[in-house]
């Protein structure tokens, strides 16, 4: 089964970038859309950013436009999320899941119910 593994996460001042990776064992990520997810202290899990098989195709949620860029390299079987300018609003435990319904591989869907695998998430603290 794909077992999805976040890192990158820590603690970062209010205009700092982080950059989050996902990574998945044995697994090819590139057969997968892989979306980026956060949840907030008290909040319900919301979505990022995703990004199709072949990295043509990209999403961001309002939140994420202008901030993050989402990545991926087949070679490394990793797929990352940039993040720039963080405010503390971005505190949240951030998840990668891969997305096992999508076919077309220029496409990404950044609908929760879509995506059938979850890492355990990583925790973005941003704070002065």
């Amino acid at each position: 089964q794909l077992q999805l593994v976040e890192s990158g996460g820590g603690l970062v001042r209010p205009g700092g970038s982080l950059t989050l990776s996902c990574t998945a064992s044995g697994f090819p990520l590139d057969a997968y859309p892989i979306g980026w997810f956060r949840q907030a202290p008290g909040k319900e899990r919301e979505r990022v950013s995703c990004i199709s098989k072949n990295g043509a195709g990209t999403f961001y949620a309002d939140s994420a436009k202008g901030r993050f860029t989402v990545s991926r390299d087949s070679a490394a079987n990793m797929v990352y999320l940039q993040m720039d300018d963080l405010e503390p609003e971005d505190t949240a435990v951030y998840f990668c899941a891969a997305d096992s319904i999508t076919e077309t591989k220029a496409l990404c869907v950044l609908a929760q119910t879509w995506y059938d695998y979850w890492g355990q998430g990583t925790q973005v603290t941003v704070s002065s």
